[in-house]
Order: C-alpha cells, then structure tokens, then sequence
C-alpha cells in the first residue's frame, strides 16, 4: 500500500493561517526587514554612529579600515549561519540568509539612491535606532533575523525564555565598548541611545505568546 505523501502544489505555499505565514508573506517580511534595516544603517552612518550586534562589528571595522559596510557586514555573518542551520532549522537560516544578503547589498547602493548629508547624531540615532529596531522586530515575526547576535539572541529567548531585546542589549553593550577607543564621547552617548531605543522596541513589542503566526 502506498502512504507517501501528496506533495505540495505551488498554491499550497501562498496559503497563510492564523498560526503560519504564507510564502509570500514571508517574503514580503524579508524584504521590508532588509529595507528598513539598510534606510536605519544609512541613517547611522550619515550621523557617525555606531550601533551594536554584528552590525556595530562591522561600523568599527569600516571606520577603522574604510572598506565598505555591506561588505564587512556579509563576510562577518557568515560563521552565525552553522548555529541557525543547526538549531534553528533550514527555513530560518534560509530567510535570514537572504536578510542579510539584501541589508548588505542595500546598505552599499542607498548611500548612491537615497544621498543624505551629515545629519544630527541624536536625530540619527533616535531614527536609525526605531529603524533597524521595526526591521529586526518584523524578521524575528518572519523567522528570520538579521544575523549575527541576532540569532543566538532568538534562539536563547526559544530556549531558555530571555527576552530577545535584552539579550541583544548585552551584546551591543559589549560591541559599543569597543567604539571608546575610535569615538568622541558624544558619538559614543548617542550611540547608545540608539542601542536603547532599537532594543526597547524589541523588548516591549517581540513576545511569542502574544504574536504566535510562524
């Protein structure tokens, strides 16, 4: 007797339920996370910011060394993926993986599209935090991330219960430390801020209990 099972037509991954997302909406979630992301990072480093996770990893290194954000930020990405591949599963890893390619890829053509001068640090800072903070909080709603400290972030709040939000607050704390050493102290005050308002967003508006589509 055959107990194969039918396999899915292309219509079966466009339908969406209360408890899981469609594959166009994944999509769509995946490109509205990359695009706010990359608008946030510009807003950043128009104002001389840093920020925190692997995305501050990779501000210090393009300021240290000049070579281009987008790049810097894909290379460093890379070693994250063997941990969402192995505990978090292919489709996230998949996802997350094409976050990060469009974050990058946008964060080196924007500064061309969008050309936007030196602006206000705190200005930068309040707006490029909330930015890259909605982006994150749509992908982690996907699952999907940003990468990086991002994953290990979702992945200790699946497990062990600790908020996404403040578990990436510790990590950027640790990265911001590192700005002491290229940064005025006010870069570095506003910089922090935008840390705080990009976690908060996360820690207040990111609870599975509450937001429960897959």
């Amino acid at each position: 007797m055959n107990t194969a099972t039918p396999g899915k037509t292309f219509s079966d991954y466009l339908k969406s339920t209360s408890e899981k997302h469609s594959l166009l909406e994944d999509a769509q979630g995946v490109a509205s996370g990359a695009m706010l992301a990359s608008l946030g990072v510009l807003l950043l480093s128009s104002a001389g910011l840093l920020t925190g996770g692997t995305a501050g990893v990779a501000f210090l290194l393009h300021y240290a060394t000049g070579y281009s954000f987008g790049v810097i930020y894909f290379v460093i990405n890379l070693p994250f993926y063997y941990l969402a591949w192995t505990r978090l599963g292919a489709a996230f890893t998949l996802k997350t993986f094409a976050t990060v390619a469009a974050t990058s890829g946008l964060s080196i053509a924007l500064p061309r599209l969008i050309p936007i001068g030196q602006i206000d640090p705190l200005a930068g800072a309040l707006f490029g935090g909330l930015l890259v903070g909605t982006a994150m909080l749509a992908l982690f709603r996907h699952r999907a991330s940003l990468g990086g400290f991002g994953v290990l972030a979702l992945y200790l709040q699946e497990k062990l219960g600790w908020k996404a939000g403040l578990v990436q607050l510790g990590f950027d704390f640790c990265v911001l430390f590192f700005s002491f050493f290229i940064a005025t102290p006010f870069i570095i005050v506003c910089s922090i801020i935008g840390a705080l308002v990009l976690n908060l967003v996360l820690a207040i508006n990111h609870r599975r209990d509450r937001y429960v589509a897959m």
